[in-house]
């Protein structure tokens, strides 16, 4: 099971928990690493951000490709969005980058790593960016529905423990909401997908490119329908709609 995001907490796993994990991984909620801060740039065709990393947060020598590939090839912005979630935010490119596509929505970005909330308020700050609010997982509102997710996931925590996350998140969706995320192909994109589907988020792969797969997410029409947490083979056809790549 998961408590507090994405730390995993079971202890009947067979895989290590969070916990127990070198206390400098990016899904660590306290980094012990020692900081040692540097400054990236973000590019887009649209935007330029200036974002301050760190040590013991993902992708601190610069933006993670994938994160890259959704920022340029991800739906466009829908006007009447009001509440968005960069779900596992790090120091925050995507949120800002939803910030500044949308000033209309309040961007929740959300992060266990409290390193990581701490890079991403600042870098909100220092883009002159106000609409986005930075939270641990454990104080989002409970009573908040979401028009969008966006996410490059935790995919390191484990299949149990993302499938758990990504329940938990996806089911905040409004009607007609959408989810969208990256993730690569040799880290179980395709038995991401599988899984999704089956547990009732029609799924549509957006794109596949450099090793990456882009996914998007319906939110389920009957949220109390039961969660598939069968093992999945990693095999066989992506199932459901899939644009061409």
């Amino acid at each position: 099971m998961l408590e507090l995001g994405w730390q995993r907490v079971s202890p009947s796993s067979s895989r290590p928990s969070a916990a127990s994990e070198p206390s400098g991984h990016y899904f660590s909620a306290q980094p012990d690493t020692t900081s040692d801060p540097r400054t990236v740039r973000l590019h887009l065709p649209d935007l330029s951000l200036t974002l301050t990393t760190d040590r013991g947060v993902f992708a601190r020598d610069g933006v993670d490709p994938g994160t890259k590939l959704l920022l340029l090839h991800g739906p466009e912005p829908t006007p009447g969005d009001t509440e968005l979630v960069d779900l596992g935010c790090g120091y925050g490119p995507i949120a800002l980058t939803l910030a500044r596509r949308n000033p209309q929505a309040r961007i929740w970005a959300v992060d266990v790593n409290e390193r990581a909330r701490s890079l991403c308020r600042t870098n909100a700050a220092d883009n002159g960016l106000g609409n986005v609010t930075v939270v641990g997982p454990d104080d989002f509102p409970s009573d908040l529905a979401v028009d969008r997710i966006w996410s490059n996931p935790p995919i390191r925590i484990g299949k149990a423990a993302l499938h758990e996350l990504l329940s938990r998140w996806f089911d905040r969706l409004a009607p007609g909401g959408t989810a969208h995320l990256v993730v690569q192909k040799h880290l179980g994109s395709d038995s991401l997908h599988r899984w999704l589907e089956r547990s009732g988020w029609a799924t549509t792969r957006r794109r596949s490119q450099s090793a990456y797969r882009l996914l998007d997410v319906s939110a389920r029409i009957d949220v109390s329908a039961p969660i598939d947490d069968a093992s999945d083979p990693d095999s066989g056809p992506v199932p459901g709609p899939t644009t061409s790549e």
